[in-house]
């Protein structure tokens, strides 16, 4: 099985209940409002937590990824349920890596929680015996994916997926899947197992006026939550997906490790280095950098790494405006990969709404050999625990944009962007690293002549940075380049890189940040 094949794949198959218009539906006249999803979020807070369910039934207990796909989904009774405005949904699959059910209502129908095996077909060649016999009481679904006309008008593409814990998937126009994202994340990054909530109910509320209105009831062993959105798809004049996000969240006890709008992606390796991975293509990540958008005014940016062990990194920050995973490149060249598509991979941007105070965005990156595991999550941690016995509301906008810089967020006054780092051992001092960074400019404005600009490129504790330069470098698009040399002491493993490029006395590109540590092997 290979990654790629399971973000395009996975969603591709659906099974489930049947709704009202077909035999077998229950119809509910109970709420299934937005208000109603929060009180039973609160309610359910209020509780101690039930462990996890049993284990699913055969032959669902030991699906692998070829018989999972295996599952089809008839039309009209588990996939391709029109709710409106262009919308349809299909009900996806327990088994494989899903084994926790999900209750899922769309306007005005509710899903039953039995599973119905009349509802979907089995390839005989993974299931020569046919169709399991149930009954399948409360087995449900795994989740659920959403199909609009997102590129063309005359055909249904993907547009967003629910399915897994508390993990979903959105596109863009005209993009591929790359990153996720989740409802909530907790202890991720800690000392201990991470927590991953699961979501108990998915409730579309309606599509009155060509929005996707939805919600989530999200539960865990520290916490409950509910989280409210409403989707907005890209469309031919603005390509980005938008989600107006608004969680509720209320936590059982005192919680410390919480992770707000978290995202979670791929990279194995770049030009930026040091490369630890024998492959044809020079790079391969569904994002490449971490831009940050603090309340001090300024643009971080962080290109992302695959360190040789797990690397944590916080951002203080009081009141932040923007974060998120950026895939820069968005051109085949840059990945060479026809069938990964890795140029086509959306980025994800976090837009707070209201005072979110003081805390940090966080970064981890998980060490990775290959391409097939998320290895990279970034997310808000509040300062302050949280505590029980209240709300604790973040509303949010998740963008959902095309790969490549004309994506990103506005940022005022900056006329400059890295449109590439890369590094290597140094050629003069093999215990050393050569680093090498180009800029071009944001908009039409002409490039900044060298002489006008000062370099700022802190020392970092436990190394020393040598051989500064700042120069033009010609092509179909003439660049700024910057380039230094990073020399750590023998007893360091790590160390925090700081450059600025400033015009009088103002930053005139992003904060350019790097966690250097010691390759796999030892070396710098």
């Amino acid at each position: 099985m290979k990654r790629r094949d399971l973000l395009s794949n996975s969603a591709l198959v659906a099974v489930g209940a049947i709704f009202g218009g077909v035999p077998g539906v229950a119809r509910s006249d109970d709420p299934f409002g937005l208000d109603a999803l929060i009180t039973r979020a609160q309610a359910l807070a209020e509780q101690p937590h039930q462990g996890a369910a049993d284990a699913l039934p055969p032959p669902f207990d030991s699906l692998d990824y070829d018989m999972y796909r295996a599952i089809r989904p008839r039309a009209g009774r588990a996939a391709g349920l029109d709710i409106g405005a262009h919308f349809q949904a299909d009900l996806l699959p327990p088994g494989w890596l899903f084994n926790t059910p999900v209750q899922i209502s769309l306007p005005g129908r509710r899903a039953r929680v039995d599973f119905e095996p009349e509802s979907f077909d089995f390839d005989p060649r993974y299931f020569p015996d046919g169709a399991p016999q149930g009954p399948f009481t409360g087995l449900g679904h795994s989740g659920l994916r959403i199909r609009y006309p997102l590129n063309s008008p005359d055909q249904l593409d993907d547009l967003i997926v629910l399915q897994g814990a508390s993990y979903f998937r959105a596109l863009a126009r005209d993009v591929a899947y790359g990153l996720s994202a989740r409802g909530l994340a907790l202890g991720t990054g800690g000392t201990g197992p991470e927590e991953f909530p699961v979501t108990r109910e998915i409730d579309v509320f309606d599509t009155n006026d060509g929005q996707l209105h939805f919600g989530c009831l999200i539960d865990s062993p520290r916490a409950a939550a509910a989280l409210i959105v409403h989707l907005r798809p890209g469309n031919a004049e603005n390509p980005e997906t938008v989600m107006q996000c608004d969680l509720h969240l209320f936590v059982r006890e005192v919680v410390a490790d919480i992770g707000i709008a978290p995202l979670t992606s791929m990279f194995q390796h770049n030009a930026l280095g040091p490369a630890r991975v024998d492959d044809f293509r020079p790079a391969v990540h569904d994002s490449d950098v971490l831009v940050v958008d603090n309340g001090a005014g300024e643009r971080l940016w962080r290109p992302l790494a695959n360190p040789a062990q797990v690397e944590m990194s916080g951002f203080l920050d009081d009141g932040p405006r923007a974060f998120g995973l950026l895939q820069m490149p968005d051109n085949f060249a840059a990945f060479r990969d026809a069938e990964g598509a890795y140029h086509r991979r959306p980025s994800a941007f976090v837009e707070p709404v209201g005072a979110w105070g003081k805390g940090a965005v966080w970064l981890l990156e998980i060490p990775t050999a290959n391409e097939y595991a998320d290895n990279t999550v970034a997310f808000w941690r509040p300062l302050d625990p949280l505590q029980p016995g209240r709300a604790h509301r973040f509303r949010y906008d998740l963008r959902w944009t095309q790969p490549g810089l004309a994506a990103l967020p506005e940022a005022a006054g900056l006329e400059l962007l890295p449109v590439n780092s890369a590094s290597g051992v140094n050629p003069e001092d093999t215990a050393s690293r050569l680093f090498v960074i180009d800029y071009a400019v944001a908009g039409d404005t002409p490039l900044p002549v060298p002489d006008d600009l000062e370099l700022v490129i802190a020392q970092p504790e436990g190394a020393v940075i040598s051989g500064q330069a700042l120069y033009r470098i010609e092509g179909e698009r003439p660049k700024l380049r910057v380039s230094f040399v990073l020399t750590p002491s023998e007893a360091s493993v790590r160390c925090e890189l700081r450059m600025q490029l400033r015009k009088a006395g103002r930053d005139i590109a992003p904060v350019w940040l790097y966690r250097w540590s010691r390759a796999v092997d030892g070396g710098p």
